[in-house]
């Protein structure tokens, strides 16, 4: 009886390391990009615009794969579905760097579609392993999916000028490291679980991402759908291409990777502050004004403004914004739902069209670039953006739930 204590208690802790190891794995194959969009741009001869796609692939990825996440877990259980999207993971890092643009593009959407399964899974995981710690266990890993993010951003540039030649491309490589070690620890989950494991909730996984068409016919879930696409569309923006407007500014190329993990970092306390202030309010307009505000002062000085003071400032106020924003459009797809049914429907549609209309971000502001030859264009495009983020928050903002006449 001792003996089997112990060995619960083992795998739970193991179980929990497994959850920290692939939270380690969702964000830097995607935020360590950015810093080095501009080497790879000139080592490969790419135009902006074919540079914006490398941070849209993993979202065209994202949109593509998320319907089909849930039946990969309910098929070969979460330890083997999680395994399924290290291993693809995997193989995307790995041949990125290789010397060919297919690879690289190939690897990168690859990449894309086992990050899309481990993002599907891992709530439901959570709740199917912790069901009374869901909160706890959330924010243990989406608070170390913040920091590695920031991070992963940050040592990019560092990495990459510590080699001579191929610099960005040992950078890349890099994230396998936590790739691998992440296998070995869901290996051994997978061969601990019990056979019975296609998990007690497997009905309520399958409807937890089922769709109904009925979503799709209401104004509401539109409208939040729109948000939720605009606020990823200028967070991948911001990942893909602040470094390169603040090396326009006079930055060297180390220090605006560092500044875009400083943006990441100093955000991180948005993502636990807004949903607690949105779950009090019955009305979340002022949260999205604020935010809003925030994110277009932050832009428009760096508009404005080469003055170093200046970047510095407009780079903490575009830092609220950017987790926050992304935690409130989160907690709307519980808040704008009576039921949980009506939320998973609600989640799976705005996801999707969300994840669909932030790929063009990217693509389209280096497009922009290309066309004028200097950042004030792509900058005024991206407050436009800003603009209609707040329009469509106004409309979500207020307390109204889908589904209802």
């Amino acid at each position: 009886m001792e003996n089997a204590k112990q060995s619960k208690k083992l795998y739970q802790f193991i179980l929990v390391a497994g959850i920290i190891a692939i939270s380690f794995n969702l964000r830097p194959a995607i935020t360590s990009v950015g810093p080095l969009i501009g080497n790879i741009r000139d080592d490969v001869s790419l135009t902006n615009g074919s540079a914006g796609l490398l941070t849209s692939l993993p979202l065209i990825a994202f949109a593509i794969m998320s319907p089909f996440a849930a039946r990969l877990g309910n098929r070969y259980s979460y330890e083997g579905a999680m395994l399924i999207g290290l291993f693809l993971l995997l193989i995307g890092i790995s041949i990125r760097p290789v010397s060919s643009i297919i690879l690289l593009f190939g690897g990168t959407f690859i990449a894309g579609l086992g990050i899309a399964i481990l993002n599907v899974l891992l709530p439901g995981l959570i709740k199917d392993k912790f069901p009374f710690k869901v909160g706890l266990m959330t924010s243990i890993y989406t608070t170390t999916m913040g920091v590695i993010a920031s991070l992963a951003s940050g040592v990019s540039i560092p990495i990459a000028e510590s080699f001579e030649k191929n610099g960005w491309r040992f950078s890349l490589l890099l994230w396998i490291i936590p790739v691998i070690l992440a296998l070995i620890v869901w290996v051994y989950l997978k061969t601990k679980s019990k056979h019975t494991n296609k998990h007690k909730d497997s009905v309520q996984t399958k409807n937890t991402y089922s769709s109904n068409k009925r979503i799709w016919l209401q104004p509401l879930a539109w409208q939040i759908a729109i948000f939720m696409g605009l606020q990823s569309l200028l967070f991948y923006v911001t990942i893909s291409w602040l470094p390169e407007i603040l090396f326009s500014k006079g930055l060297t190329t180390e220090t605006a990777g560092w500044m875009l993990s400083f943006t990441q970092f100093i955000g991180l306390p948005a993502s636990f502050i807004v949903p607690m202030l949105a779950d009090k309010l019955k009305s979340q307009r002022v949260i999205i004004v604020t935010l809003a505000l925030s994110y277009f002062t932050g832009f428009a000085l760096l508009l404005f403004s080469n003055n170093f003071i200046f970047t510095i400032i407009s780079t903490i106020l575009i830092a609220f914004p950017l987790s926050g924003i992304f935690a409130l459009a989160l907690t709307l797809l519980g808040m704008r739902a009576r039921t949980s049914s009506d939320a998973a429907d609600l989640s799976g549609m705005a996801q999707s069209v969300g994840y669909i209309l932030a790929a063009v971000g990217p693509i389209f502001i280096g497009f922009l670039f290309d066309l004028s030859g200097n950042w004030n264009f792509p900058i005024i495009a991206i407050l436009i953006f800003i603009i209609l983020l707040l329009c469509f928050g106004l409309l979500v903002g207020k307390e109204r739930y889908v589904y209802d006449k």
